[in-house]
């Protein structure tokens, strides 16, 4: 069987996706479309590349701006800082 065959019949792995659409890409953080474009216009996620009419953006994008987000709580001090706020 080759390999349009295979993924026809679903036992093939699925392509590697790095374009999502805004659905996908609100998913991908965890959050509904509508937060995820306001994070959009506010600049906390990238904004989206366009494919003829269509926005599509940059799984590796949404990603990294993902990972710039503040954490709940307390900042965390990393392993080589630990005397960031012994000495003033």
């Amino acid at each position: 069987m080759g390999r349009r065959s295979a993924v026809l019949a679903g036992r093939a792995e699925p392509p590697i996706r790095f374009g999502l659409c805004d659905v996908e890409a609100a998913a991908s953080v965890g959050v509904g479309v509508s937060l995820f474009r306001s994070l959009v216009d506010k600049g906390h996620m990238p904004r989206p590349r366009m494919i003829g009419s269509r926005r599509i953006w940059d799984a590796e994008e949404v990603h990294a701006a993902f990972k710039r987000l503040p954490h709940d709580g307390p900042e965390i001090l990393q392993d080589d800082d630990k005397w960031g706020r012994v000495v003033p």
